[in-house]
């Protein structure tokens, strides 16, 4: 794939970039180079490599999940500037 003049200033205008005839000159070898390479990666045998989502292997640490310490209402409640029938109470936001 190739890219030329006319559709670096169209990309350009796409991505809502003001680019001077100068600077889209200068990026159409740029964006060719890019494009060169990518082409390289697609020659790539990846045959029996399995895809992966980082380099080095991550292992997500689970705990168990179990109730720990919970009723505990009384003691939650009472940093509440103001509670109202076990719950916080909070003031009206929409009339």
């Amino acid at each position: 794939m190739s890219v030329d003049l006319t559709t670096v200033k169209k990309v350009a205008s796409l991505a809502r970039l003001a680019v001077s005839e100068a600077e889209a000159e200068a990026l159409v070898p740029e964006l060719n180079g890019i494009l060169d390479w990518v082409e390289q990666l697609g020659e790539v045998d990846v045959t029996g490599v399995e895809p992966m989502t980082a380099v080095i292997p991550n292992h997500l640490r689970l705990r168990e999940d179990v109730v720990t310490d919970g009723n505990v209402r009384d003691k939650v409640l009472a940093n509440a500037p103001q509670a109202e029938h076990g719950f916080f109470a909070v003031p009206k936001v929409i009339e």
